[in-house]
């Protein structure tokens, strides 16, 4: 009688323990080949997301088509970004310059290729400024598997103008769902550009 209840008791044990193992496998292959969950750190994409704020990256956006010009993309920050000493960070961008093309600030506006780039999902106060990489006036030409990043947040980002274009292979994904906090849940809308 004891030896069938511990059989009973050992073999409820031994469902839950197979179902945990089954789920944890799922969860890891989700995790490590189609999405990952990325936390906005910091303001550089006010107003399009805030400090905090959760999103899912599909990372399986990209196997079968290029990234395109108004993604939001979750990419490995170069090493000389300013990342938390001792470890490595993401950043959260959109991709404004695409291969071959040439970037240019001027004025407060973004060029591409000499043409004024009309984004019209940033507030008129947000004035687009040269950095470090590049300056007010100059050129920078994207080579074939260079994207050019900035922040919405355009006062107030780290992006390409200071520390260089992105390369693709640093990409992880295109930013998918925001998913917290609940009362902004959705799917992340792309940006169709006028010109």
């Amino acid at each position: 009688m004891l030896w069938r209840i511990f059989r009973i008791i050992g073999g409820f044990f031994l469902d839950i323990i197979e179902t945990a193992v089954f789920a944890l496998a799922i969860f890891v292959l989700v995790y490590v080949f189609l999405a990952q969950p990325h936390q906005v750190s910091g303001r550089s994409m006010v107003p399009t997301f805030q400090d905090g704020e959760f999103v899912l990256t599909n990372k399986m956006a990209y196997r079968r088509g290029e990234p395109e010009r108004g993604d939001v993309v979750i990419f490995h920050a170069p090493a000389n970004a300013h990342c938390p000493p001792g470890g490595a960070c993401d950043f959260i961008k959109r991709i404004i310059g695409l291969p071959g093309e040439t970037v240019s600030v001027r004025g407060g506006k973004v060029l591409i290729n000499s043409q004024e780039l009309a984004e019209e999902y940033l507030p008129p106060e947000f004035v687009t400024r040269g950095d470090t990489y590049l300056q007010e006036g100059s050129m920078v030409t994207l080579q074939a598997n260079q994207y050019f990043m900035m922040g919405d947040n355009r006062p107030g980002s780290s992006d390409s103008r200071a520390f260089g274009p992105v390369p693709v292979e640093s990409i992880v994904g295109r930013a998918w769902i925001r998913y917290w906090p609940v009362s902004k849940l959705g799917v992340i809308e792309h940006v169709a550009y006028a010109n």
